[in-house]
Parts: C-alpha cells; structure tokens; sequence
C-alpha cells in the first residue's frame, strides 16, 4: 500500500489541506493519505491551540465521506512534542510493507535542516514536495547541498541512497492560513469556503469553547 502523510497543527483543518492530500495523492496513484494532528506542535506551541481531540474530531468531520483520505491519532498517544523523525519511525516500525510518502510545501521543505534529524528524513520516507515552481531552483540547491549523493532524474525528481525519492509536485494550492481563519472567526466574518461545512458547523456549534482558546468573539 502506497501511504501519504500530511502533518500539521490543523486548527482548525482547512480546504487548503484537504485540497492539498487529494492533488498528491492522484498525482501519485496513492492508496490513502492520512492527516496526521500534531499533539504539541514544536514551532507553534501557544495558548490559541485547541485540544488535540478538538482538532482529531474537525479532521475526522472534514474528510468524512471523501475517499482516499484519512486520519491518524498516533501523535495524540505519545508524551513531549510532536516530532516527524518520531512519526515516520512509528509508520516504517508498524506498516513496514508500505511504500511511505511525506507530504509538505516547498517552504516548509527549505526548512528541513531547522528540524529534529530533519535532513534524515529522506532515509525514512519519500517526500512529495508541493511547489509552485518558482521555489524549484532553490529545492534543486538544498537538495544539492544537503544531500549531494541524491541523484536527480529528469526534472523534479530525485532519488536518494537509501531508496527513496523526492518528487516536486506541481499542483493548485489554496493559500490558506489557520491564523486567518482564527482572526476571522474572532471578528465574526465569513469563514465559508475556508473550511469544510461540517467544520463550519462545529466551530459555531461550539462558540464557547473555542473562545477559551483562540478569544472571544466581537
């Protein structure tokens, strides 16, 4: 089974993610992408997080009856940050006979060298890397300089020693942020078309609680 994974705060959840697992995942004939919550985000640890089970349950509204997509509560079972090293490890240690894609944005791949045993990551998974091209120059230079026995095959592709690969993907991104939701939300203005309905619901279903998190409403 060909398995993505896309990580993230998700607070809340948005199109653009759920846009984002469904053109990697027919790009790359995947079986299945998971969305994977953090429980405590390491580079956004803050007082307008919801609970991990608060946004386990917006996740599992969202990708309600779309196929292809799912959820995965593993970050939620273990204590201390939300590290991808440490996922990755719980996905090759648990389904050893799948084929492992790590879903992330061109931006965010720049950064890798800033993570935990990021620049190990391509020894545990193959990345799909979602760019709008303008950024492929400098991926080719930080694959180059970070990883100079990859190996690059036609354009956007590399393949690393330990038999991965890396694929720069060209797809429609919806540039959404969480923090524009919340402010949003706060200042009571449309959210729709941000968010999937049934998110929408439950953000207004459930005003009270997300207050004590992200402020209240004006």
């Amino acid at each position: 089974m060909k398995i993505g994974i896309l990580g993230g705060s998700f607070n809340p959840v948005h199109i653009g993610h759920l846009r984002m697992a469904l053109e990697v995942r027919e790009r790359l004939a995947l079986d299945r992408v998971e969305l994977v919550p953090a429980k405590r985000p390491p580079h956004k640890e803050g007082a307008d997080m919801l609970p991990f089970e608060t946004r386990l349950d917006l996740v599992n509204r969202a990708i309600e009856g779309v196929p292809g997509l799912g959820s995965n509560p593993l970050e939620g079972e273990r204590p201390g940050p939300s590290f991808t090293c440490d996922t990755l490890h719980c996905y090759r240690t648990e389904r050893p006979e799948s084929e492992i894609w790590f879903l992330l944005g061109a931006s965010t791949f720049l950064e890798l060298d800033k993570w935990r045993r990021g620049l190990e990551i391509p020894a545990m998974a193959s990345l799909a890397v979602v760019n709008r091209w303008e950024a492929s120059a400098q991926v080719a230079e930080f694959i180059g300089s970070r990883w100079p026995d990859a190996e690059a095959d036609g354009e956007g592709v590399w393949f690393f020693p330990e038999g991965h690969s890396l694929r720069l993907l060209d797809v429609p991104r919806l540039d959404i942020k969480g923090g524009h939701i919340r402010r949003r939300w706060r200042e009571g203005r449309s959210i729709r078309f941000l968010v999937p309905p049934a998110v929408e619901a439950y953000l207004e279903e459930h005003a009270a609680e997300l207050e004590a998190h992200w402020g209240k409403r004006g």
